[in-house]
């Protein structure tokens, strides 16, 4: 199942506390381990996760019954590119952790969500490094490296957004809003 992994995690953890957000929206529940992770390092926030996998999206819902923080999170079956356009209202803080070739498709919806001074943290941005090697990918894993590239391009030529691309286990990408 994928999940966080350990420095990441932290790191997210650690972003979570410091920023103390009211309103968060996870992309990709999976099983709710880094949901259950903000929550338990926000206690004020409330949170949104959109899952496609109904089988996933079940166990996360049990297991945020299982943590007791079933008050304080909406979950949403359904295909986050239909899903992101769609939102109402603003978030404080976004975990991108859906599929990575659509970061980018996301971004523009994501950003109109994203309440200024609001964080995104988008992990697995590196793809095993091989969206900074520079070589061009191998067909098996194309789609995805071409559109992070794009993706941190994106993020990097917005006058709105600052970043910070975190080399740590497979790459975290921090994007704040600043107008």
């Amino acid at each position: 199942m994928p999940i966080i992994r350990p420095k990441s995690a932290q790191i997210l953890c650690e972003l979570v506390q410091v920023q103390a957000p009211k309103r968060v929206l996870e992309v990709g529940t999976a099983i709710g381990y880094s949901a259950i992770l903000m929550l338990e390092h926000a206690p004020d926030a409330r949170l949104v996760t959109i899952e496609k996998d109904a089988c996933r999206l079940e166990i996360a819902r049990q297991n945020f019954e299982k943590a007791g923080l079933s008050p304080r999170v909406e979950t949403i079956l359904g295909d986050a590119n239909q899903v992101v356009q769609n939102l109402d209202g603003t978030f404080d803080f976004i975990f991108l952790d859906g599929p990575k070739s659509h970061y980018g498709r996301q971004l523009p919806h994501l950003l109109n969500h994203l309440s200024v001074g609001g964080t995104i943290v988008a992990d697995n941005v590196l793809f095993m490094g091989k969206v900074l090697s520079g070589e061009y990918p191998a067909h098996k894993h194309r789609t995805a490296i071409l559109r992070l590239r794009e993706f941190l391009q994106l993020v990097q030529t917005n006058p709105n957004l600052e970043s910070k691309l975190l080399d740590v286990e497979d790459g975290m990408l921090i994007i704040k809003k600043i107008k």
